[in-house]
């Protein structure tokens, strides 16, 4: 008997402990928004790097997060899906980017607040991005000198 209820209270503990990281895994990844919360759309070339649940960052702190990411297929843009928390006002003429925390360190989504005095309504769209950088395009770029062949001049014939 004393195994028996020895046992059933160690279940319980553990099944408390796995529905605490259900729960923290869930609010982690952006599936569900969070309450205070606004959302906001933005068109990218590329969206390299990031994923839903990446962080969106104004000023180095997170102000909201990544929650969907679709091939618009219109325009073979990716359209992003944000939420913003409701304390942080975005002008209408932000910028946002993605953005790298180095080398090795992951992306992020940045915005860049504008100067206008009218603010984004929920479900309004940035129109200023600017996707992602590859950095072997840029690697590849340094290595030939940072001329494409199809820009360089063609050569006179010698007479």
């Amino acid at each position: 008997m004393a195994y028996e209820r020895a046992e059933i209270l160690a279940g319980a503990a553990i099944l408390a402990v796995a529905a605490g990281f259900a729960l923290y895994a869930v609010r982690g990844s952006g599936v569900v928004s969070e309450p205070d919360s606004y959302p906001l759309t933005a068109s990218f070339r590329s969206v390299e790097g990031i994923t839903v649940g990446t962080d969106v960052r104004l000023a180095g702190v997170k102000v909201g997060t990544v929650t969907a990411l679709a091939l618009n297929p219109e325009t073979y843009f990716a359209d992003a899906t944000i939420s913003m928390r409701k304390d942080v006002a975005v002008p209408t003429d932000s910028t946002i980017l993605i953005s790298s925390e180095g080398l090795l360190g992951g992306n992020f989504v940045e915005v860049q607040p504008g100067g206008a005095l009218e603010m984004l309504e929920p479900g309004g769209e940035i129109e200023d991005t600017q996707g992602s950088v590859s950095l072997i395009t840029l690697l590849m770029k340094f290595a030939g000198g940072g001329a494409d062949a199809a820009a360089a001049p063609e050569a006179a014939p010698a007479p």
